[in-house]
Parts: structure tokens; C-alpha cells; sequence
């Protein structure tokens, strides 16, 4: 049995009391409530109905109930939440992830690798956001139709989440465009949104939560001084990077005539920290045939002992025995990777110390130079060909 949010609670109540529910005494009868913190906003009593019938009469019976939400604060904190009426009675929880690269890529078929790696960059693999994109258009009209149009769907999309998720969205919004603009640190975004820095660390935990930044801290650190905070939301990132600077352009219909310019041009300089994460979820989930078992997969920053100089390595695996280590470049640029590169990779290596053995492997959307491809070294190089398993 099915129950959508646009039906009455009084469907289950009648159920019960008319006997219809009996089955579940005998077989399995599963009960799907679609979009519950609607029904619980419509009815306030619904999570304590449920409580009382999980409890009693569902009590030994072979009833499956779930419980779906799109709204993830409200699921997180009035369904598996210490005050729910609920909580303690979960027999199991699903939070559902976006697609990975590779499973995005596979909506258009027809786009070359890094179109789809694009593709990823802009929708993060949320399905909702791929269904907006036709693979039978370019990115460029794809944006223009889906995006960069005051009319479009997504267009209002972080604005609206905001205001579903969250009680104050304006707050909100400024700190997301704080950490899109480059500040990283809890001091520098609290400053730039003028908020205390406890309080701001609350809205930060807040947006955690709902999955729209992520707090990193180096791979080799135990605790969290040199923490950072970056948007993990793919989407989200990409709305920040670009509708805001050009909100005079989409609002006055004239995007299209400065797409080149203002969006074009500014793609692999964007697509940067994507394609870390794309390299990153290569080595943990597609890559098959690792030096050793895995153990963390992150990013490590820190200051280099030589030089005195912050020194950034995109990609670390550390093995699970911590004794070896992947060292990783991830270059999304138009030009081919050089000697230089390993030679940097290997210089800042040096400066993050920790690991014993060290495996280098370099990405490139634009492949690498003869030079480099002639080396005998332990190197690994791979393309974006690599990355889509073709």
C-alpha cells in the first residue's frame, strides 16, 4: 500500500479499524508514506498515531512501514531525532546519495568525457537536477535553457531549498557565498558575514547536515586546527561560481551574448575541485587495481619545511596499515602535464613526510607529454578515458 502526501491520514486510521490491516498478522504487508513531513506538517499527531500503533497493535505483526521524506532536516531531526516520537523504533535508515561520475555520465551517452565530466561538475549527479539537462543538447544550451533563464527550474533552487531547510535562509545564503568566494576558515567566513564564530559554526553543522559543504582537515592530521570548510554540493557550487556575477545578464535576457566570456572561459578553472573529487572516487570505488587495501582517501595541505611556503597534495590514499601511501595530481586544464608536475608532486610529498612508500599517480583531463609518457618511473598516468573505465 501506497500513501501520498496529497491523501488523507485518516486512509490508515480507516484501515485499521475496519480490519483491512489484519493481514499483517499472517504475511508481510508493506506500507509506503510518501513525502512524510508533509502529511506530519498537515496532521501534527501523525508521528505519535504511528508511535502508538507501532507499539500496540502493529506491535507483533509482519508490518513494514516506511517512511520517505525529501526534506533531509526535517527526517534527520522529527523522524530519527531524540525528541521524535518515533525514535528507538527505526528497524533501518537509507539516506539516498547522488549518482557518482561514472553513473552520471551514463545519462549522455553521446557527450565526450569531458562534457560528462561537466555534466557532473554542474548537476552532482542529483537525478532531479539531470532530468532538467537533454542529452540531445550542448552544455552551452543546456545552461542557457535550464539554468541561466529566470523562468527555469533550477534557476531558484538553492533559494528554495534554503527556505524549506532552514529557518533563516538570508544567513544561510551569505555564508555558502562566503566559502564559494574563496573563504575557507571558520574565522574568515564568521567575518565576512559579520557573525560570531560559535554561531556561525552552528549554521555551518547545519548545512553539513543537509549535505550542501563538507569540513576537511588534513589526512595525516588527528585533530581538526587546520580545518576548512568547501561546498560538497556539486550544484550548489556551481550556482554560487556563476549565477550570482551574472545575475544582471540572465535577469535581462543578454546570457546568452556573454556566455563565452562569463561562463565558458571560467569552466576548467571551476571544474578544478571537481575533478579532484572525480579523481578521489576513482581510487575508492572504480579503481581495481590499487597497491594495497585501501584506508582514508582525502587531501592534505600544510606548510613546507623548506621553503615556508603552504604546499596543497589533491589526492592521498593512505593504505590501510598506514605504512604506504598515494600520492595524486589532479590538472583539469587545457594544456598536457609535464615533468614538472611530478617533480612537485614528489617535492611536496617530501614536506607531508608520514608514509613510508609512496605510489605517485598523475590526472589530466589533457593527457601528458612525451617527456613525462618517456619516463621510467613508478609513476601511474591517467586520463579522464581512464576515469570512465574506456
Amino acid at each position: 500500500m501506497f500513501i501520498g502526501r496529497d491523501q488523507e491520514l485518516k486512509k490508515l486510521n480507516q484501515m485499521y479499524e475496519s480490519g483491512r490491516l489484519e493481514i499483517a498478522s499472517n504475511e508481510r504487508l508493506i506500507v509506503v508514506i510518501d513525502e512524510y513531513p508533509y502529511l506530519a506538517g498537515a496532521e501534527k499527531g501523525i508521528s505519535s498515531l504511528l508511535q502508538n500503533y507501532l507499539d500496540h497493535p502493529f506491535k507483533n505483526t509482519k508490518l513494514f512501514l516506511i517512511l520517505c521524506g525529501s526534506s533531509m532536516s526535517f527526517m534527520e531531526k522529527q523522524v530519527l531525532g531524540y525528541q521524535s516520537p518515533l525514535y528507538g523504533r527505526r528497524t533501518a535508515q537509507f539516506k539516498i546519495l547522488p549518482f557518482h561520475y561514472l553513473d552520471t555520465g551514463k545519462w549522455f551517452p553521446n557527450y565526450t568525457f569531458e562534457e560528462k565530466a561537466l555534466i557532473y561538475g554542474i548537476t552532482g549527479g542529483i537525478p532531479l537536477y539531470l532530468e532538467q539537462f537533454s542529452p540531445s543538447l550542448s552544455i552551452r544550451e543546456n545552461l542557457l535553457r535550464s539554468l541561466f533563464d529566470k523562468n527555469a527550474l533550477l534557476f531558484e533552487e538553492p533559494s528554495n531549498l534554503f527556505k524549506q531547510e532552514l529557518r533563516e535562509p538570508s544567513s544561510y545564503n551569505a555564508i555558502v557565498t562566503a566559502i564559494a568566494s574563496g573563504k575557507t576558515r571558520l574565522s574568515e567566513i564568521a567575518t565576512t558575514v559579520g557573525m560570531e564564530s560559535g554561531l556561525c559554526s552552528k549554521y555551518l553543522s547545519n548545512l553539513i547536515t543537509l549535505g550542501i559543504i563538507k569540513r576537511e582537515t588534513p589526512i595525516t592530521e588527528q585533530g581538526g586546527k587546520r580545518s576548512i570548510y568547501r561546498i560538497d554540493d556539486q550544484f550548489f557550487r556551481f550556482w554560487f561560481s556563476f549565477v550570482p556575477k551574472n545575475m544582471s545578464s540572465i535577469l535581462t535576457g543578454r546570457i546568452e551574448d556573454n556566455y563565452a566570456i562569463s561562463v565558458e572561459e571560467r569552466l576548467s578553472d571551476y571544474m578544478g575541485l571537481t575533478f579532484e573529487k572525480m579523481c578521489r572516487d576513482y581510487v575508492l570505488f572504480y579503481a581495481d587495481d590499487l597497491p594495497f587495501l585501501l584506508g582514508e582517501v582525502g587531501q592534505w595541505w600544510g606548510g613546507h619545511p623548506r621553503t615556508r611556503k603552504q604546499a596543497q597534495i589533491d589526492l592521498v590514499a593512505s593504505a590501510a596499515d598506514q605504512n604506504a601511501c598515494i600520492v595524486g595530481s589532479c590538472k583539469f586544464r587545457n594544456a598536457p602535464v609535464d615533468t614538472d608536475e611530478l617533480a612537485l608532486l614528489k617535492d611536496y610529498a617530501d614536506a607531508m613526510g608520514h608514509f613510508e612508500k609512496r605510489y605517485y599517480y598523475l590526472f589530466s583531463k589533457s593527457g601528458f607529454t612525451a617527456a613525462l609518457q618517456n619516463r621510467d618511473t613508478d609513476v601511474r598516468l591517467l586520463t579522464l578515458k581512464n576515469l570512465y573505465h574506456d
